[in-house]
Formats: C-alpha cells, sequence, structure tokens
C-alpha cells in the first residue's frame, strides 16, 4: 500500500533557482480548466503522466509548440500541493489551506485533464493503459510521475497516527498532527527522522526540528526537550560547505544527531520508536518519545516497477543530461520519478524543465539534444522562523549557487524568499 498520494510531485522549491535561471516563461494569467474525468481522445501529440509540478510544468511547455488541444495530462487527484510549504505548516507558520489549488485551476487551458491512474505503460507500442481498460496512444511521452510515500514499511504504520505526539509533514493527512504534537510537548525526547531510502527534498526532515528548536525556545520549553536527529545517512548533508553549517547550529543548539539509524518500528500506544543500527544489521534500539516527526521510507509509484521503462529499481531511465529515455526516444523523464543522481525537489524540476523543453523541440525536429543538464537543485534550509541557509549545488556535490553572497550563512531574507516569494512565483510562474 502507498499511502496518501497527492497532486504534486515536487520538494523544496528553491529561490534564486528558477527564477534568475534564463528559460522561465513569463508569467500568463489565470485561467480555469474544466476537468474530464475521461478521455476525450485515444491519441494525443503528447501525452504527460502525473499532475505534479513536473507534470503541469511540461504540459504548458508543450501545448505552445504542438497546441493545447494535442497534450493530455493523466493525473488522479482533485487537489494540486505546494509541498515546499508543509515544513512551515507542520512548525505553525503557515496554513495547509494555502497550499492547495483544484487540479483543473492550474490546468494550462485547453490541455485535456485526463483524471485516472495510470495502470501500465507499453513504450514498444506508443501507448499507456488507464484504469477501466483505457488506452491511450501517444507520439510522445512525458513521465512525471513523482515518488510513492510508504508509512506502511515501518511497523506500526501508518495506524499510528491515530495517536498523540507523533506527526510528519510529508503527508496532508499528517502535517497538522506535525504542530499539534510541537504544542503539546511537555519533557522528554523529541526524535527527527531520515529513512533509508531516497527521498524528496533532503533538507525537510531536519528542517522540522530546528523549527522545533525556536518554537521551544520561544515558549520556554527547551530545556525540557532532548532533541534528537535519526539519521540513516552517515553525514548531516550531501554538500560540505552546507554540512559544516548545518554541524555548527546542530552544535550551539545542543541537537544530537545518531547516524546509520533507521527507524523500523513505532509503537505509539507506547510511545517508542524502535531504530535499526546500520552498521550492525539486526541490532535494535528503542527510544522514548515525547514528540515524533517521522520521515517516511520512499520509491517509486507501483506502475514504474518492472515497467519497461524503468530501471532495476523502478526508477524511469533517462540520460542524465538531456532527460531522454534510454531506450526510448520519443519518452522523456522528469523530476521524482526518474533515476537522475540528484536530490529530488522542485527546483530541480524547474531546472531541468528547460532543458527537457530543448530536448524535446530537437527531437520533435529529429535532431541530437544539445541542452545539458548540469544536476542543478535547491533546498532552503529552514533554520528557525525567519532563517534560511540557501543551499543550491550541482550532480558532483558541488555549491552552484544564485547569489554573490555566501549562501551557507543563515539570512532572514532568503526565508522570505521560501516562505512568501515561492509560493507566489509557483502558481503564478512555473506551472505556467
Amino acid at each position: 500500500m502507498s499511502v496518501i498520494g497527492v497532486a504534486s510531485s515536487c520538494s523544496c522549491l528553491c529561490p534564486g533557482v528558477w527564477l534568475l535561471k534564463p528559460g522561465m516563461q513569463k508569467m500568463s494569467s489565470f485561467s480555469l480548466h474544466t476537468a474530464a474525468r475521461c478521455a476525450a481522445k485515444d491519441y494525443y501529440e503528447v501525452l504527460v503522466l502525473g499532475g505534479g509540478a513536473g507534470g503541469i510544468t511540461m504540459s504548458a511547455r508543450m501545448k505552445r509548440k504542438v497546441g493545447a488541444g494535442n497534450v493530455a495530462v493523466v493525473e488522479p487527484s482533485k487537489t494540486h500541493y505546494y509541498q515546499p510549504l508543509w515544513t512551515l505548516v507542520g512548525g505553525g507558520a503557515k496554513q495547509l489551506a494555502t497550499s492547495a489549488r483544484p487540479t483543473g485551476s492550474i490546468m494550462p487551458k485547453g490541455v485535456e485533464w485526463i483524471q485516472s491512474r495510470v495502470a501500465a505503460l507499453d513504450p514498444d507500442k506508443n501507448c499507456v493503459w488507464l484504469e477501466n481498460d483505457i488506452k491511450i496512444s501517444y507520439k510522445y511521452l512525458i513521465i512525471a510521475l513523482g515518488i510513492s510515500l510508504h508509512y506502511e514499511k515501518i511497523k506500526g504504520l501508518p495506524e499510528g497516527f491515530h495517536h498523540p505526539k507523533i506527526g510528519s509533514n510529508y503527508s496532508v493527512h499528517t502535517v497538522e498532527k506535525t504542530w499539534k504534537a510541537l504544542q503539546d510537548f511537555k519533557e522528554g525526547n523529541a526524535i527527527f527522522t531520515f529513512p533509508n531510502t531516497p527521498v524528496k527534498c533532503a533538507g525537510a526532515p531536519q528542517k522540522i526540528m530546528y523549527l522545533s528548536e525556536a518554537y521551544w525556545r520561544k515558549t520556554g520549553k527547551r530545556s525540557k526537550a532532548n532533541i534528537m536527529f535519526n539519521t540513516s545517512l552517515g553525514v548531516i548533508f550531501g554538500v560540505k560547505k552546507y554540512a559544516d553549517a548545518l554541524l555548527e547550529i546542530i552544535k550551539e543548539r545542543n541537537i544530537a544527531v545518531n547516524y546509520k539509524r533507521n527507524l523500523v518500528e513505532v509503537r505509539a500506544d507506547k510511545q517508542e520508536a524502535v531504530f535499526e543500527n546500520l552498521d550492525k544489521p539486526g541490532v535494535t534500539e528503542v527510544h522514548q518519545y515525547e514528540m515524533l516527526h517521522v520521515t517516511p521510507p520512499m520509491g517509486p509509484p507501483d506502475v514504474l516497477i518492472n515497467s519497461p521503462v524503468s530501471d532495476e529499481i523502478g526508477w524511469v531511465d533517462v540520460d542524465k543530461e538531456t532527460l531522454q529515455h534510454k531506450r526510448y526516444p520519443n519518452v522523456f523523464g522528469i523530476g521524482d520519478c526518474t533515476n537522475l543522481p540528484t536530490s529530488k525537489t522542485a527546483a530541480a524540476v524547474a531546472a531541468q524543465s528547460g532543458v527537457l523543453d530543448k530536448t524535446i523541440s530537437l527531437v520533435m525536429k529529429n535532431q541530437l539534444p544539445t541542452k545539458k543538464y548540469d544536476g542543478y537543485t535547491s533546498c532552503p534550509l529552514v533554520t528557525g522562523y525567519n532563517k534560511v541557509i540557501l543551499a543550491e549545488f550541482d550532480y558532483a556535490a558541488q555549491p552552484l549557487e544564485t547569489f554573490p553572497i555566501d549562501q551557507s550563512k543563515e539570512r532572514v531574507t532568503m526565508y522570505h524568499m521560501k516562505a512568501d516569494m515561492m509560493p507566489f512565483l509557483y502558481w503564478n510562474a512555473l506551472l505556467k
């Protein structure tokens, strides 16, 4: 069971980033699109699978190339979420409702919205199968199916969320429980986890920890909180420049970091979290908690596992520079569902969309792609209610910064960019 899927596949949408990079389309006026429950046609020149950040962005770009009536988006969800805001929702700084829009309202005008699920892909016959045995053929296919959450891979979840003191910013159903647990905290262990799988927005599991620490400091509870970050990784962050800055913050704020610890069970009735020591397989340790924030294991959507378009794990197998499929030249991938070796964020999607736009343009003219994606991704690391470290980097985990300042420093300006400016630009620029 893949728990709680949502329309948006985005993660961190990040600042200077795509906004200041070339190729950003100018804003268009808001347009309402009427939903279609089933396909109006059985063939489209461009078929887009997924209505998250990558799918909507690419459908808007493809509409300009081949005309709206020749583009369709397959997306079952009625609501599209701007998920980067959920860190702030979990920390009590934003309302959940502000992160949501009806999917029909963000669908490019005239593009066909097929409100259904993808059941199977058949790239050898240039078609996909939807629910109820509906077959849709295409000339070009863009796969933007996002990533699936797997709370059920942790024993005791997702049913454990019915208990208090446990939340997760990764699900629309549990993000407000994080804020409740944060407010209700009295004294004891506050545990924040990072799973032993790829995740979207790898900075998010610790952002809520910094917000929690700041909240308890403000409310006089900090001295009663033992804050722990239990991560399956061996480092705090994958880019040394930003890792060094985060470790300084962790030291200053007296936060305990336990590396190579993977959450395997939650006993919510007893308020116990069980972690496996990845350096000693099979060896577990139990921690009592007064608050627990869970980052779930994640993986490719079920429909991609063992699909002809996927690698052995289930991620869409694309060229890391052009985003064209390695075996099917008329198939392309973008965002969290691909095997691109970079962090899965909406900033990455924004950078990828410009490259993919150029790639498809040339493929349509029977020319070889020339534009290359360098792995650019970004994550605004929220370290307080008015502080952000803006991490931007490439495939080689080297900083790739937008601004002529040291972005490893906490800055108020970067916080306002994340909290206020980026949501506006997401709805009014990127998706259009």
